[in-house]
């Protein structure tokens, strides 16, 4: 028996370190690393079931290719002189742009990014924009701030209030629980603030249940009655912009009109600002759904907004935390000045731009760390545009939907077997993964996938190069730090370029060190009718990561959560569909008291081959900024 350690890959904010046991050189169990400051010896539940997923028996261990309708085993030469030959074609008759590559969040890792310097250099071709996670708040917080960034977790002893705003912590970044519990027992309180009563709300001080979208009013009715109460930090106008027009928003409607906008009481509402105003320094924590809705940019301005007023930006304790920054530390250009691709398409809007693309169309799609008819708005489309692709190929390690809609599939690695640079998006720490496990069959590292189609493609000399030496292409930065590719195995070490205390003397990344509040109102929400009564939510589930499930042996159809009164009728644990405009899904209705009664709540990352396809009823609609996707907007209805 031995232990090893690496590094979980998966799209999650805590990256953490793993130590895994091996017998005879197969994985046993896994476990959080106690050196870790960020793991601190303890694992979320998906990963801890993770070597179900390892060993499951439709492991991807061979290039398939699509031959009389059929994914049929080939070899490796033959996978990659057939992708060649299609790419080289169809840059000669129709140039790069007809060449699609989406690389999602699947797997996360620097040399992820090899597949990107590989096709800029062939084309340049056609590559998404915007995030479908994280547009709007990307968006909002460089527009506000001048960059995303986030103080340490460890910050939070300082602090005498948090505020978790739309966050789940139970469920999305569990290694965040245990900062919270030590500011507990500092003294601080907690005030959580979601349309679901998640099990934060619980322990909570004070507990908001906003109608869903409606955050924008809860944060203008906090910012009217600090207003009132004349609690704005009277030095707010000397490090921002824009002060006056943004009071002005907020001075629009009393504060008894906000909250019955947010379908709150006006004592709720001002039981949250009176607190917040009270308690200094206080955080604000994001949830990454918040930003998920039409008007999501601009309710995370607000919400920024709110807490630079009140003089809560940098200071120990204080913030507003959405996501982190370790753009400065490795170099994902790997040395070489970036080439523009010859199109972009908005990642939310992948089926329509895809079927509507002209001069030229988008002839070939490959597809890297993702999953898209799954986690993209629109499912069906999205199956429709890849169907109507003359050549798709997807790197994976298991079959998807996407892969379903292929016609060439590449086996690459999991975690346990892969070996990476990571810099995670929840906390201030770099890490190396290293290969615990020998992949199957013929499953190899995406580096040499990409090396081997560079052959094919005259680019073979770009391309050399062991994983270690592309590592250290990507660390130049770090090295002249002090920091060595070897310092990062085994161990977690702090992002040099992150400030200790982030913003210090409130001044900011923007040209002129300002907060740059908002102008203008955010978008109404969504008006809903007696048609589709509940607005549908897909949220994380500690059963998966995103659509990665460890198991798929599901019992019956997929459970929405409804209030009993927005049940129509339906029993308890009675089958009923699911309907939006677009589609219908079989569903298992549960019951549940907590749930507000326009709501209906659905587990995220379920898959049509599983009859779990919940984003089939999700229409494809950008967020008001960064090109996010509009994802908790659609009206549903159970009909039985």
């Amino acid at each position: 028996m031995e232990e090893h350690k690496t590094v979980c890959s998966r799209d999650c904010p805590d990256s953490c370190t793993l130590v895994v046991t091996t017998e005879n050189g197969r994985a046993t169990k896994l476990g959080g690393d106690p050196d870790d400051p960020i793991t601190q010896g303890f694992l979320c539940e998906r990963t801890l079931r993770f070597l179900d997923r390892q060993y499951a028996l439709d492991r991807l261990t061979q290039p398939m290719l699509r031959i009389d309708g059929v994914l049929t085993p080939v070899s490796w030469d033959r996978a990659l002189d057939v992708a060649a030959e299609h790419m080289l074609r169809f840059r000669e008759e129709s140039g790069g742009a007809s060449i699609f590559h989406y690389r999602s969040g699947g797997s996360l890792g620097v040399l992820k990014q090899i597949p990107d310097y590989l096709f800029s250099r062939f084309g340049p071709i056609s590559k998404k924009r915007g995030d479908i996670c994280s547009g709007a708040g990307d968006y909002a917080q460089t527009a506000d701030f001048g960059k995303v960034a986030s103080p340490d977790m460890a910050d939070l002893a300082h602090s005498r209030l948090i505020v978790l705003w739309g966050k789940n912590p139970h469920t999305s970044g569990v290694h965040l629980l245990p900062f919270l519990q030590r500011a507990r027992r500092n003294g601080a309180k907690i005030i959580v603030i979601d349309p679901v009563r998640t099990k934060a709300a619980i322990s909570a001080d004070l507990f908001l249940q906003p109608a869903p979208g409606r955050d924008y009013a809860v944060a203008m009715g906090m910012l009217r009655w600090i207003i009132d109460a004349q609690r704005i930090d009277p030095k707010a106008t000397t490090y921002c912009d824009n002060f006056e027009e943004f009071c002005q928003l907020a001075k629009a409607r009393p504060v008894a009109e906000w909250a019955q906008e947010a379908d709150l009481s006006s004592e709720e509402l001002s039981a949250a600002a009176e607190l917040y105003s009270e308690q200094h320094p206080a955080a604000i924590l994001f949830g990454w759904g918040l930003g998920r809705r039409r008007n999501g940019a601009a309710t995370m301005r607000a919400i920024d907004g709110l807490a630079t007023v009140m003089g809560q930006m940098g200071l120990r304790g204080g913030g507003a935390s959405f996501g982190f920054d370790p753009s400065r530390a490795y170099d994902k250009n790997f040395g070489q000045e970036p080439i523009e691709p010859a199109r972009t398409f908005p990642e939310p809007l992948f089926g329509p731009c895809v079927l509507e693309a002209q001069d030229p169309p988008v002839r070939m799609i490959w597809v890297t760390a993702g999953n898209p008819v799954a986690m993209l708005p629109d499912s069906d489309q999205i199956a429709r545009a890849l169907d109507k692709t003359e050549f798709v190929v997807v790197v994976d390690t298991h079959p998807t939907d996407t892969t379903d809609h292929a016609d060439l599939v590449l086996p690459t690695l999991t975690l346990l077997e892969d070996s990476d640079l990571h810099a995670a998006f929840g906390n201030n720490y770099l890490r190396a993964s290293q290969a615990v496990l020998t992949p199957p069959g013929e499953a190899r590292h995406e580096l040499e996938i990409i090396q081997g189609l560079a052959e094919r493609l005259g680019l073979g000399e770009e391309l050399k190069g062991s994983v270690n030496d592309w590592k250290r292409r990507a660390m130049h930065r770090l090295e002249e730090k002090g920091v060595q590719a070897e310092d990062l195995q085994g161990r977690a070490l702090r992002n040099p370029f992150a400030p200790v205390l982030l913003f210090e003397g409130s001044k900011f990344a923007t040209p002129n060190s300002k907060a740059h509040l908002m102008v203008e109102a955010a978008a109404a929400p969504r008006n809903m009718d007696d048609s589709y009564p509940l607005t549908l939510m897909a949220t994380s589930t500690p059963k998966a990561q995103s659509s990665q499930w460890a198991s798929t042996n599901f019992d019956g159809p997929a459970p929405v959560r409804v209030h009993p009164m927005a049940a129509e009728g339906i029993a308890d644990g009675a089958h009923a569909f699911l309907e939006s405009d677009l589609a219908r899904l079989e569903v298992r209705v549960v019951h549940d008291a907590t749930m507000r009664p326009d709501l209906a709540l659905m587990e995220k990352g379920g898959q049509l081959r599983n009859d779990r396809g919940v984003n089939r009823l999700v229409r494809a609609e950008l967020t008001d900024f960064g090109e996010g996707g509009s994802l908790y907007d659609q009206p549903v209805r159970l009909v039985p």
